[in-house]
């Protein structure tokens, strides 16, 4: 990556824009490919999110950093892919507490959020950290987060109506009766109000989210919106449920496979992505309010893709991947290509769309070119991504020093590569007994990896192996014994 150039080159688009843009990235929590009416979903209304899309940028062929929540977030805040991140797998922090947090990153991580604070940007995080405890290096307001609001750890998110929520460092008191994430089935009837409390905690999230936007309209500020929706337990607002047709639901879903139970499952999760687009809505008029929104850079996207049918969510019902293969865990595309939106009101065309084949590693370099930050701290081979910058103002994506990696230590071990049209990927990692042989894919004729071209090209899978091998660090935390034991041999 050549962030002299970048920056030239961008020097050229902000010559008229003299005001550092307001940079705001939301992340939903488990959201699919196919669960957005932009994206092709017939049954979820998502008007906001689709107007969003029709105001800028969709991406067909982005990527999350890996396939599960915590590690996804890592990539997406130091810009390394899981074979360089520190952190590669939904690990407990192991401090003991009901609620312990995940992981931590460590002091010497380098965070987007502290680039651009450096940079002049007042930042702020609202919603699930899960990049380790509050008494810990990874504590969001160690990590260049000037405030942050919500869930530290993963754990407590399961609950919409937990005990606390998390504040620059103190646990804050939120339900007097919190309902637990995960609560054994029923024997009679199911009734939602049995797993409600008084405060939601979304909008709790929400609220102090936009406090953070007045306070700071005046100057230019990093907004991290890593929302909880629609992340099971299944806790949306009635009036939302409500919207969705009855005959969707012939049976209560009675907590058999995780979570709490729900009454009409399918028009509940459905309710829970309506609700995270009014949100998203509230979220954006509070930028109009203050005439703001043409000098904000906007950027949707997922963690990951949806759920694998735990906690009464069906994603065949609803065709979440939008006919990819694999869920959540999975490196196979519907579990790690996500829909993704930017808009940029005079600078992305309107109703435009890319199929760069782009992920979470590039957000770190478009971000800090954005903001005219100095990546001083972050020489060339730290970061993994490359500037999406060209590819905003409709030109194309700069060419890669390394191909894009995913290598995921959960689910038995899972590592893909990506280098132009060929996927390689590799199953079982961690298994006693062995991995499963690799498999490659064409996505530009096959993006559903139905049909398996390994065996036809052999010199293909070993090259983007050896790429992968002579560019990836072990992480004594997230091990993968096979590949280390025999790196060592």
């Amino acid at each position: 990556m050549n962030y002299l150039s970048l920056v030239f080159s961008f020097t050229i688009v902000m010559a008229v824009e003299a005001k550092l843009p307001n940079i705001v990235f939301i992340l939903a929590d488990d959201l699919g490919y196919g669960e957005l009416g932009c994206y092709g979903q017939e049954k979820i209304n998502t008007p906001v999110i689709d107007q969003l899309a029709a105001e800028g940028m969709k991406f067909t062929q982005h990527y999350t950093g890996a396939p599960v929540c915590a590690p996804a977030r890592c990539v997406l805040m130091t810009g390394k892919h899981l074979a360089h991140a520190e952190i590669r797998g939904n690990r407990d922090s192991g401090n003991g507490k009901i609620f312990p947090g995940q992981w931590p990153i460590t002091a010497d991580a380098l965070t987007i959020a502290e680039v651009l604070k450096k940079a002049g940007y007042t930042t702020g995080a609202f919603g699930k950290w899960g990049l380790g405890p509050s008494d810990s290096s990874g504590d969001p307001n160690k990590q260049g987060f000037d405030n942050y609001y919500g869930f530290n750890c993963q754990r407590n998110a399961h609950s919409f109506y937990p005990p606390f929520l998390d504040c620059d460092g103190k646990e804050l008191s939120v339900n007097k009766n919190p309902v637990l994430g995960h609560i054994k089935k029923p024997k009679g009837e199911v009734n939602a109000d049995d797993y409600r409390d008084e405060n939601y905690a979304p909008d709790l999230i929400l609220a102090e989210c936009l406090k953070f936007i007045d306070s700071n309209k005046d100057n230019p500020f990093f907004l991290y919106l890593p929302f909880v929706e629609p992340h099971v337990s299944m806790h949306p607002p009635q009036v939302w449920v409500d919207k969705y047709p009855k005959e969707w639901d012939k049976e209560p879903y009675r907590g058999n496979r995780g979570y709490i139970p729900h009454p009409r499952p399918r028009a509940g999760y459905a309710a829970m992505i309506s609700d995270l687009d009014e949100h998203i809505g509230k979220v954006l008029d509070r930028l109009k309010k203050h005439g703001i929104a043409d000098n904000t850079l906007v950027i949707f996207t997922s963690d990951n893709g949806p759920t694998h049918d735990v906690g009464g969510v069906d994603t065949q019902f609803f065709n979440s991947t939008g006919g990819l293969r694999g869920r959540k865990g999975s490196c196979y595309e519907g579990g790690i290509r996500v829909p993704t939106i930017v808009r940029w009101h005079g600078m992305i065309k309107p109703g435009s769309s890319t199929n760069a084949a782009s992920y979470f590693p590039d957000w770190f370099p478009t971000l800090a070119a954005v903001g005219r930050a100095a990546l001083d701290d972050a020489p060339n081979g730290n970061l993994d991504g490359v500037s999406l910058l060209p590819v905003l103002m409709g030109g194309k994506i700069p060419k890669r020093h390394e191909p894009m990696i995913w290598e995921f230590s959960g689910y038995g071990g899972i590592v893909a590569i990506r280098d132009g049209k060929w996927k390689a990927l590799r199953r079982g990692l961690k298994r006693e007994k062995g991995p499963s042989p690799w498999e490659l894919y064409d996505l530009d004729t096959d993006r559903n990896e139905q049909n398996d071209l390994a065996k036809k090209n052999p010199k293909i899978v070993k090259q983007l192996e050896k790429r992968w091998l002579q560019t990836r660090v072990d992480e004594p935390h997230f091990p993968l014994p096979l590949i280390e034991n025999h790196r060592g041999k």
